[in-house]
């Protein structure tokens, strides 16, 4: 307030001067009116022009406070609820002291790692020296955790630095990733050898051929030329499988949506190979009638499908004995169901035969001309249709292979 009123009466002062000045000088006595009226104005409007007490106070009161220091993350309420979602184990550090630890990691590692230095907790040699090197807020490239936790087993470790000394630490399961890579690597090396075993066979029966310049009687060069075809048309028909799991594996995320008719797809496969060439054609049987079974599906795929079941146990079936196609409603199902009367297949044998390349018998696959590949063609189709498949067998007595798939909706 002393501020304000100062202001207003020096302003004052100067006024009165400047006309006490102005009187000596011998002025007008309008002019001299008219001056000190201009300086009392003037000082008026320098006094309203300065802020008041009370208002300076109101605006010191209503004045920002400085923002607050940034809560942590990692004890932030909705953090914690977030990582124990997560299905990998999380943990989150403070200055290397482990402060959070979703369920994943607790089951990983134990409850015992909440308080715990991070580099004990992780109890291994290259997480160890990992997390020791980092310094500041720089964010590691990954690492890769060997024999961890048990012999055989692989994780990667990866870190996002936070401020304040902070860190999570993320830790993935490479299991499922090895599999596949594993897989990948057998496919490859498994395709090469069935390619390579035919090839060899064609080579060596073609240089032999040549190596004979005509001196080969008739029945001699027949029975070549007859293995020849026999291992050409193997290698033939291991591209053709080749490219039908590539294709449906391409095709496994997008489900079928075009109506078909399952009865009419199974008859024409039976009728096809009925007219073929197979020495087990007329043993076929089929029990079923003509009542329509409508699906969304692939004609095509679901053609191959019940090509191959019938075919197996063509294969495999003892001669002279019925291959029997059976294809029946079950609710809002349809299955199909093929059984032979063969030797049968062993029960530890039973989980593997989807496999690519497998085989319970090779030197059989191979003398009645199979791929290996067929019932992993069935079971990638029966996937891509949400079909269930089923293998049952009985040692001596034979085996049956069924699929049961979902009907159309009003069907």
């Amino acid at each position: 307030m002393f501020d304000r009123l100062s202001s207003l009466v020096v302003a004052l002062t100067l006024v009165a001067i400047a006309v006490i000045l102005a009187a000596l000088a011998g002025g007008d006595a309008l002019a001299i009116a008219i001056l000190a009226a201009a300086g009392v104005a003037a000082a008026a409007l320098v006094y309203s022009a300065l802020p008041s007490p009370v208002m300076a106070e109101s605006r010191a009161d209503t004045a920002p406070s400085p923002a607050p220091p940034p809560a942590s993350l990692l004890r932030h309420p909705d953090f914690a609820l977030w990582a124990d979602q997560e299905k990998e184990p999380l943990l989150g550090c403070d200055d290397n002291i482990v402060t959070l630890a979703n369920d994943a990691a607790i089951r990983l590692l134990g409850r015992h790692i909440v308080g715990a230095d991070v580099r004990t907790a992780i109890r291994h040699p290259a997480a160890t020296e990992w997390l020791s090197g980092i310094e500041g807020p720089a964010t590691p490239e990954p690492i890769n955790l060997v024999d961890f936790p048990r012999p055989g087993q692989r994780w990667t470790m990866r870190i996002a630095a936070l401020s304040g000394g902070q860190k999570i630490i993320f830790l993935a399961d490479r299991a499922a990733i090895d599999a596949a890579d594993r897989m990948r690597s057998d496919f490859v090396a498994n395709a090469s050898h069935e390619l390579r075993t035919p090839l060899a066979a064609i080579l060596g029966y073609v240089e032999t051929l040549q190596d004979m310049n005509g001196d080969a009687d008739t029945a001699t060069r027949h029975r070549f030329l007859s293995i020849i075809e026999r291992e050409a048309r193997r290698m033939q028909q291991l591209v053709i499988d080749l490219l039908s799991i590539s294709r449906v594996e391409a095709d496994r995320f997008r489900r079928p949506t075009t109506p078909v008719d399952l009865t009419s797809i199974v008859r024409t496969t039976i009728a096809q190979l009925r007219d073929s060439e197979r020495p087990r054609a007329r043993d076929i049987v089929a029990v079923f009638d003509d009542m329509p079974l409508p699906m969304l599906g692939d004609e095509a795929q679901l053609g191959q499908l019940a090509h191959n079941i019938i075919s197996n146990a063509m294969k495999y079936g003892r001669a002279d004995t019925p291959v029997t196609v059976e294809l029946i409603r079950e609710g809002q199902r349809a299955r199909l169901s093929v059984r032979d009367e063969g030797d049968g297949i062993a029960a530890d044998h039973l989980p593997r035969l989807t496999e690519r390349f497998y085989r319970v018998d090779e030197a059989r696959s191979r003398s009645v001309g199979g791929t290996g590949l067929g019932l992993a063609i069935v079971k990638h189709i029966s996937e891509r249709h949400q079909g269930q498949l089923d293998i049952e067998s009985d040692v001596g007595k034979g085996t049956r292979v069924s699929v049961a798939f979902p009907l159309a909706s009003g069907a």
